[in-house]
């Protein structure tokens, strides 16, 4: 039986890796860099972490739900602690022997059912067959460049070049963009600029992360409240805690609380209100070390940080395999090719709070539908019935996200949840006996 090949040795390709093997499918991994964790691992060339990075979300809403990290942990990890978090999981599930490490995927190519993989490794290139390919290679490789309007004489970077603050040291500084990269970073730069100022032109909504001393995403209640209510119950108690971003000379946002993915800082509004940023509207004009802004103001800078994000890439693969719509491919559960049923992309999922068991929720629908396939169970035929008619089941909860690249792939935690988790019950019926047994016990020593 030809193996399934996982591309990336980040988290999602670990969690991936797992379950394909918990259900005694065979598979073989290919990854860019020399071990384990993606771009959590700093030392990775290939990575775009910069040293001051946490998670943006806490340790217990983002843990793989039976490997909790441990009670040394802080709320919220450094990369070193969701490096080393990452070593161990891949220990624990004794995953690494089915990597090749320092192996680069240059293509991937339909060959009639199943496909090639050309690899290169050492100068050495490779073709490989396999029954099938999990692409986890990530969504934040590819940086999105900005078009500025005229030519910038100073130095100019995007946030995934950004690794130290000393790059900042005695420089004026423009950051463009106030996603959560673009305000750590602001944050970083106020230590060691000469002035720091951050030019946006949309409106974001800001969360601090701890209120009465615990992760901001710990709190609620275990009742679900309508999206509506939930919105405006949490946007009240923000504005009680924080104000609104106009009072730190910010634009409000025209748009709901969780229509986009908010900004969760503790420390940047803190500098906009002592004065340490300085914020400013879009750029109409660029030239030399001079730049001006829509509101007629001017000023002299050394350094453009562009903290744009990124666009969705999976270099090695032709997009049209990936029935590509728009900014992203357009899958069922944002992983099933309706045209490709050997192909599955994982990971391609935002959503606030999902985690890494969010992500391990997906690998382990993919394991067992593989399985269930390959035993032609009615179970599978209803779910492949399911991939083909994928329109009729949307994920996004009734809300209404905004029309941005980085949302094309966004979907609402608690519905996108409770779909795999119907999927995998569906698919759970027809389980023969002696496997279920195994996999039981999987699960018990996971």
């Amino acid at each position: 039986m030809l193996p399934y090949a996982i591309i990336g040795a980040g988290p999602m390709g670990l969690c991936t890796a797992r379950r394909l093997r918990q259900y005694q499918l065979p598979w073989i991994g290919f990854e860019l860099n020399s071990g384990v964790g993606g771009l959590w691992d700093i030392d990775n060339p290939h990575s775009t972490m910069y040293s001051s990075a946490h998670l943006i979300s806490s340790k217990t809403m983002t843990e793989f739900s039976d490997f909790p990290m441990a009670a040394s942990v802080p709320p919220y990890p450094n990369h070193r602690q969701m490096k080393t978090y990452f070593d161990a999981y891949a220990d624990r599930f004794e995953l690494r022997s089915g990597f090749r490490f320092n192996t680069r995927v240059t293509q991937v190519v339909r060959d009639g059912d199943h496909w090639q993989i050309d690899t290169e490794h050492d100068g050495r290139h490779e073709r490989h067959a396999v029954a099938g390919v999990l692409l986890a290679s990530g969504t934040l490789h590819q940086p999105k460049r900005i078009e500025l309007p005229g030519e910038f004489s100073g130095e100019r970077l995007h946030s995934a070049d950004y690794r130290d603050p000393a790059l900042f040291d005695g420089k004026r500084v423009l950051i463009i963009g106030c996603g959560n990269s673009g305000c750590d970073i602001a944050v970083d730069a106020v230590h060691r600029a000469a002035r720091v100022d951050l030019s946006v032109r949309r409106g974001y909504y800001f969360l601090p992360k701890f209120v009465a001393g615990r992760p901001i995403d710990t709190l609620g209640g275990k009742i679900r409240l309508p999206n509506r209510l939930k919105q405006w119950i949490d946007g009240g108690i923000i504005r009680a805690l924080i104000g609104k971003p106009s009072d730190y000379g910010l634009p409000n946002p025209d748009y709901r609380l969780y229509e986009s993915h908010p900004v969760v800082n503790s420390l940047f509004l803190h500098h906009l209100g002592h004065g340490d940023i300085q914020p400013r509207p879009d750029i109409r004009s660029v030239n030399g070390h001079s730049v001006s802004f829509a509101d007629g103001q001017q000023a002299e800078y050394d350094l453009i940080l562009e903290a744009s994000g990124y666009r969705l890439s999976y270099p090695y693969i032709a997009q049209h395999e990936l029935n590509w719509q728009g900014a992203a491919p357009d899958l069922f559960l944002n992983i099933f090719n309706p045209d490709n049923p050997n192909l599955f992309v994982m990971g391609m999922i935002e959503a606030a709070g999902l985690g890494w068991q969010g992500r391990d929720e997906q690998s382990h629908l993919v394991a067992l539908y593989l399985h269930q396939r390959a035993r032609d169970t009615h179970s599978a035929r209803d779910f492949e019935r399911a991939i083909r008619a994928h329109h009729s089941e949307r994920c996004d909860g009734g809300m209404h996200y905004l029309t941005l690249d980085r949302m094309a792939y966004y979907v609402h935690k608690p519905t996108y949840l409770s779909a795999l988790k119907k999927h995998q019950r569906r698919l759970r019926r027809d389980l023969e006996s002696p496997l279920s047994t195994i996999v039981h016990s999987a699960e018990e020593t996971a």
